[in-house]
């Protein structure tokens, strides 16, 4: 008789492993952006991530999707939103860990950039719960344009007590922070927005409107932006006024999303809800901006995050899986997909943490005014196919929930969408260059070295200083700022990664034979570069 069930070449679960120790490229730039120092946080963090509880709760989190209660049973009105023991986990490990504030509790070097590395760790399982630590992060400096404002919030967002439950901000242990800008007339151009801020006698101001994404619904303030007297202005908005009262908030409904479904976002309706302002009057665009562009750093490092994890769980499937009598990963196809996923991966890294680096450095910001836009723009829309090419990998097993390539797939996308899509970003960058001439100066000057060292960056350089000293209108706009993040990563690997990294990149993606497709265009010693992303086994 023949056995029915025998299971036989299937690679084994990509569990007990340390995702920072298996992270070669995050480890070393981890080190030279200065925040070496957090090592032994990140190898902690790490080995909790990559064991099998952890992966059970991401699949948790994501299975059993936050539930809103408009209601309790004698119909009184709550707002509240239940979320699985899973989603709480990990925020709790996020909070622990500092990667919700921790550049803000303290002045030192290289703070920045570890918390990118943990951030990195954490988005790598369970990217959903980290838009509200991101968005607590990014509240800080946008709060500071109120300092007393600042002085009363501060201490309660950078304790690392996971406080969760809706009370007085000031009888909890640590609060979280989200935002609400878009409506439903806006979206992107929140100058259109018409919810409307008024007075109040004791200097607050009563918000009447509707905001069309509130992200995280439960955290304890958000950052809105609304019409007061004289313009736009931004403001903070409480969930629970110091007496107990709930603000008037209204959840009208939860998104249904694509991806991201263990994160609540939230429509809601605002009833004369109380707030206090941030900055003065009809500055909220500029107040709220350095929000916005600390979630956009969030937004390359959690999609480099996910470059990691894809291209992770497909050379580990290809290392464990055999067709035609040889491994997948021995065979030369393959070999060459799997090599172009991980430089791809290692460039991604690289760039989020010397952008991240570039805001512990106060000098730098000409650099990273246009250095954000920029990797915003270009990894985050390289995300979504590099998770389809991975997935791929794995053929049909990719394809089914119990992978976790299947959450990331959806996932991805959102990162390109979220604190302003590619159009968006694009105008932004040809705002930077426009308005601050001294950040292309900077940025070319971050490339210049590298340049010199390889001919086929230094032609690409030249061709973007053409471009630059022709002007570029609107037409151009993506054309330019795909040219500024190749330039960027290409030159980050050719001084800083291994010989075969950086000659692969710039064959495949600055070269004239360059292919359209991973895989496509052939580069020397793939087995090595791949051999530099395998998981520990």
């Amino acid at each position: 008789m023949t056995e029915t069930h025998v299971v036989a070449n299937q690679p084994p679960p990509l569990l007990g492993r340390n995702l920072f120790d298996d992270n070669a490229p995050l480890r070393e730039a981890a080190s030279r952006a200065g925040a070496g120092w957090i090592e032994a946080e990140a190898r902690e963090l790490g080995a909790v991530l990559g064991s099998a509880e952890a992966a059970r709760w991401a699949e948790e989190a994501h299975r059993y999707p936050p539930v809103l209660r408009t209601h309790d049973r004698y119909g009184e009105r709550i707002d509240e939103v239940d979320f699985h023991p899973s989603w709480h986990r990990f925020m709790g490990l996020a909070v622990e860990h500092g990667a919700h504030a921790m550049p803000w509790e303290a002045a030192k070097p290289g703070a920045h950039a570890a918390r990118a590395v943990l951030m990195s760790l954490l988005a790598q399982v369970e990217p959903g719960h980290c838009c509200p630590v991101s968005m607590t992060y990014a509240a800080v400096p946008a709060l500071r344009a109120e300092p007393a404002l600042a002085a009363e919030w501060e201490p309660r967002i950078t304790s690392r007590a996971y406080d969760f439950g809706l009370r007085p901000a000031a009888g909890k242990a640590g609060v979280l922070v989200g935002m609400a800008m878009t409506e439903k007339q806006g979206g992107s151009d929140v100058r259109a927005n018409t919810t409307a801020a008024t007075p109040t006698a004791d200097g607050m101001y009563a918000l009447r409107g509707h905001k069309w994404f509130c992200s995280a619904p439960m955290n304890d303030a958000f950052l809105v932006l609304a019409q007061a007297p004289g313009g736009l202005t931004c403001f903070l908005l409480p969930r629970v006024l110091p007496d107990g009262t709930r603000n008037a908030i209204r959840l009208q409904r939860l998104k249904d999303k694509l991806g991201n479904r263990s994160n609540a976002s939230a429509e809601i309706e605002l009833h004369d809800a109380l707030a206090h302002r941030v900055g003065d009057e009809g500055r909220g665009v500029p107040v709220i901006i350095e929000m916005v562009n600390h979630t956009r750093l969030d937004c390359v490092i959690a999609t480099a995050a996910g470059m990691r994890q894809s291209a992770a769980e497909a050379i580990w499937h290809a290392a464990h899986r055999s067709a035609f009598g040889r491994r997948l990963i021995d065979q030369p196809l393959m070999t060459q997909v799997l090599a172009d996923l991980s430089v791809e991966s290692e460039a991604a890294t690289a760039v989020m943490m010397r952008l991240a680096s570039a805001y512990d450095t106060p000098a730098e910001a000409p650099f990273r005014r246009l250095a954000t836009a920029v990797a915003k723009y270009w990894v985050c829309k390289r995300g979504p196919a590099h998770a389809a090419e991975a997935l791929e990998c794995l053929g049909g097993n990719g394809y089914v929930e119990e992978a976790p390539l299947a959450r990331r797939y959806r996932e991805q996308p959102l990162l390109s969408v979220w604190e302003g899509s590619g159009n968006v970003i694009a105008l932004d960058v040809l705002r930077a260059l426009r308005t601050a001439p001294e950040t292309a100066e900077a940025f070319l000057a971050e490339i210049a070295a590298a340049a010199a060292a390889d001919a086929r960056l230094a032609a690409h350089v030249d061709g973007l200083k053409r471009t630059l000293a022709a002007g570029v209108d609107q037409s151009g706009a993506r054309r330019l700022t795909e040219d500024l993040g190749l330039a960027l990563q290409a030159s980050l690997l050719i001084r800083h990664s291994p010989g075969e990294v950086a000659d692969a990149f710039c064959a495949s993606r600055l070269g004239g034979e360059r292919g359209l497709n991973f895989g496509a265009t052939p580069v020397k010693d793939a087995e090595a570069i791949v051999a530099r992303h395998l998981p520990a086994d």
